[in-house]
C-alpha cells in the first residue's frame, strides 16, 4: 500500500506558490494567482485559478499574516492576477480522485478559512472586498460571498454562478447558498434560477439580484476597488501605527505515534483508535502590558497556544482518520492560567490581544465542529480553569477525578470570566450557556462560584462535569467509556454529536454547517453525482451523466 504524505498545514509567504501578498498603507492586496501545476496532490491541474486544499492552507496562512504582522491593515481586496477569471472554485478533477473523507476535510477547512474572514471582519474590524476581475465560479463565488463587499468588473464577460447543481450534482460546499440567502437577501425564486443556470449571471443583473454590491466598467474597475477598500478602511479601528509581530515558524516535533509541540502534546494509541491532547499551562513569568505582550511576539503563551493546538486539531484531522476518540486533558498551574485570563481581559481592546482572543475563538471553534469524539479527563495536576477550561466544555463528556481522602491531590476546575461569552461558539453562545440552554438559574448557581477552584464533588453539584468518579473506580470507568465509545458506528457518531453539541440558536455559520454535512454525507456519496456515469466522474469528458430519477 503506497504510503500517503502527511498534510502540513504550517507555511509562509516564502513558500506561497499560488497567492501574492501587496501592502499599501491601510489596504492589503492579496492575489490568486494560482500555479496549475502546484497541485497538493497528483492527478489534477489547478487550472483557471480552481483550488485544492494546498491554496486554502496558504489562503489560511495569509489571513493570519495580515492580522498579526500588518496591525495597520484594515481592509484586504481579494482578487485574481489571471487574465479574465477569478476564481472557477474547488478542483473538480481533484474533487473527481479523492477519498470521500479527503473531500470532508477539504470543503471543512474551506467552511472555515471563510468563516474566519467573516470572523474577523465582526471582531477585528478588518474589511474584506472582493474585486471580481473576471470568471467567478462555485467556490471562487463563495470566497467572495465571505467578504463585506463584492465589486463585479462590467466587462460584459465576467459572471458569477454557482453551477454545482446542473454541472455536477452537487451543492456549493462552501456555504454558497446560505450566504446568497441569509447574507445578501438574494429573492428565493432568483437564486433558484441563479443557482441552476451554468452561465450564471453577470452586469446590471448581478447587482440589481444583490449578487454582487457594484459593478465598473473595465477602465474604472481598478479606480473603483481602491475607493471602495479605503471606504472600508475607514470603518475600521485597527491601528495605524502599530508594530506587527512575526508569526515565526512552530517548533513542532512529528513523530511515528505523536506531535509534540511547546505547550500542547498528542498522543496517539493505534491500538485503543484514542488519541491524547495534553495542554499545559504557562510557564514562568508572563507579560501583562502591552508592551511586554508585544515584545513577546509569537511566544506570548496564548498566542502560542492558539497556534500550535490549531495545528494539532487540523494536522490530526487530515492525517489521522481512523484515531475517533480524542481524550483532553491539561497539565500545570491552574493559577497560570487565570493570570494570564486576567491579562487578556484587561487589555482585550489592544489589538494585538485582540488578534489572540480571536485566534483561540477560532481555534475552539475547530473543535467543536471536529468530527471525533472527544472526553475531557480532569485528574491530578490538571488546569481546566478559564480559557483552558473551555477545552473541556467543547467535550462532549468531562470526567472528573474524585479524591475525597487526600483533599491536597484532588484535581479541581475553575470557571473564569472568560467562560462567560469571550469564546462563543458557532451558534453566538458560551459553551457554559450551550450547557445549560441559557437557563439563568443554572448559570447563575456556576457565575456563583467563579474563580473558586471546585473539586468533583461540587463540580458535579453544578452540573459542569459528566460523572465524578473516586480514584477505586476511575480507570475501570474511563476504561469502559472509552472502548464502548471506539466500538460505535463512526458514521452514527458523527451525526450524533453534531446534532448534540450544537442544541442552541441557529446562525448562518450553524447553518452552512448543518447543510454541508447533508451536500457531503449524502449528495456527494450518491451515485448521480460520484458512480461511474455520475456528473461529478463525467465532468470534462464529453459524457453526459446517467442519473437515477427517483426523487429520494
Amino acid at each position: 500500500m503506497t504510503q500517503v504524505p502527511r498534510v502540513d498545514y504550517q507555511t509562509d509567504p516564502s513558500q506561497y506558490k499560488h497567492l501574492k501578498l501587496r501592502f499599501d498603507g491601510p489596504v492589503a492586496t492579496l492575489v490568486l494567482d494560482i500555479d496549475e501545476n502546484a497541485g497538493l496532490r497528483p492527478g489534477y491541474k489547478l487550472k483557471l485559478n480552481s483550488y485544492d486544499l494546498g491554496v486554502d492552507i496558504e489562503l489560511n496562512d495569509a489571513l493570519n499574516r495580515i492580522r498579526f504582522e500588518h496591525p495597520e491593515v484594515r481592509s484586504v481586496v481579494v482578487t485574481s492576477g489571471k487574465e479574465k477569471v477569478f476564481c472557477s472554485g474547488a478542483n473538480i478533477f481533484m474533487l473527481g480522485v479523492s477519498s470521500h473523507a479527503w473531500k470532508v476535510n477539504f470543503c471543512k477547512f474551506t467552511n472555515e478559512t471563510r468563516n474566519g474572514i467573516e470572523d474577523s471582519s465582526k471582531h477585528s474590524g478588518l474589511k474584506f472586498l472582493a474585486a471580481v476581475n473576471g470568471a467567478c465560479a462555485g467556490g471562487g463565488y463563495e470566497l467572495a460571498l465571505a467578504c463585506d463587499e463584492i465589486l463585479l468588473v462590467d466587462d460584459r464577460s465576467s459572471a458569477v454562478s454557482l453551477p454545482e447543481v446542473p454541472l455536477l450534482g452537487v451543492l456549493p460546499g462552501t456555504g454558497g447558498l446560505t450566504r446568497v440567502t441569509d447574507k445578501r437577501h438574494v429573492r428565493h425564486d432568483l437564486a433558484d434560477i441563479f443557482c441552476t443556470t451554468t452561465e450564471g449571471v453577470r452586469g446590471q443583473r448581478a447587482k440589481d439580484w444583490r449578487l454582487v454590491d457594484d459593478i465598473a466598467k473595465p477602465a474604472v474597475f481598478a479606480q473603483k476597488v481602491q475607493e471602495r477598500a479605503l471606504a472600508l478602511a475607514a470603518q475600521s479601528d485597527r491601528p495605524a501605527d502599530a508594530q506587527g509581530i512575526a508569526l515565526t515558524p512552530l517548533e513542532r516535533t512529528v513523530e511515528a505515534d505523536a506531535l509534540r509541540y511547546g505547550y500542547v502534546d498528542v498522543q496517539i494509541d493505534r491500538a485503543a483508535r484514542t488519541a491524547t491532547f495534553t495542554i499545559h499551562a504557562p510557564r514562568g513569568p508572563q507579560p501583562q502590558t502591552p508592551a511586554a505582550i508585544a515584545e513577546a511576539g509569537a511566544s506570548w503563551y496564548p498566542l502560542q497556544l492558539g497556534r500550535e493546538l490549531e495545528d494539532a486539531i487540523l494536522s490530526m484531522r487530515t492525517n489521522e482518520l481512523e484515531i475517533g476518540t480524542w481524550l483532553i486533558k491539561t497539565a500545570g498551574d491552574a493559577e497560570a492560567v487565570l493570570q494570564m485570563d486576567a491579562t487578556l481581559l484587561a487589555h482585550r481592546d489592544h489589538w494585538l490581544v485582540r488578534e489572540t482572543i480571536g485566534l483561540l475563538r477560532r481555534t475552539f471553534s475547530r473543535l467543536d465542529v471536529s468530527s471525533r469524539s472527544l472526553f475531557a479527563l480532569v485528574d491530578e495536576g490538571t488546569c481546566f480553569a478559564g480559557s483552558l477550561l473551555e477545552l473541556a466544555l467543547a467535550c462532549d463528556r468531562i470526567y472528573h477525578l474524585a479524591l475525597p481522602d487526600d483533599e491536597a491531590r484532588a484535581p479541581r476546575i475553575t470557571v473564569g470570566e472568560t467562560n462567560f461569552g469571550l469564546y462563543p461558539m458557532a451558534t453566538g453562545q458560551s459553551r457554559l450557556g450551550r450547557r445549560f440552554y441559557d437557563e439563568a438559574p443554572a448559570l447563575e448557581a456556576v457565575r456563583a462560584k467563579a474563580g473558586q477552584p471546585l473539586d468533583a464533588d461540587a463540580a458535579f453539584a453544578l452540573g459542569l462535569v459528566t460523572s465524578n468518579p473516586d480514584d477505586i473506580d476511575w480507570a475501570d470507568e474511563l476504561r469502559i467509556a472509552i472502548e464502548e465509545r471506539v466500538a460505535m458506528s463512526p458514521d452514527a457518531l458523527t451525526g450524533m454529536e453534531a446534532n448534540l453539541r450544537f442544541n442552541g440558536q441557529e446562525t448562518m455559520f450553524t447553518r452552512i454547517f448543518g447543510r454541508l454535512t447533508a451536500w457531503q454525507n449524502w449528495i456527494f456519496q450518491r451515485p448521480n453525482a460520484v458512480g461511474d456515469k455520475g456528473a461529478l466522474k463525467v465532468y470534462g469528458k464529453g459524457d453526459k451523466a446517467a442519473f437515477d430519477w427517483n426523487r429520494v
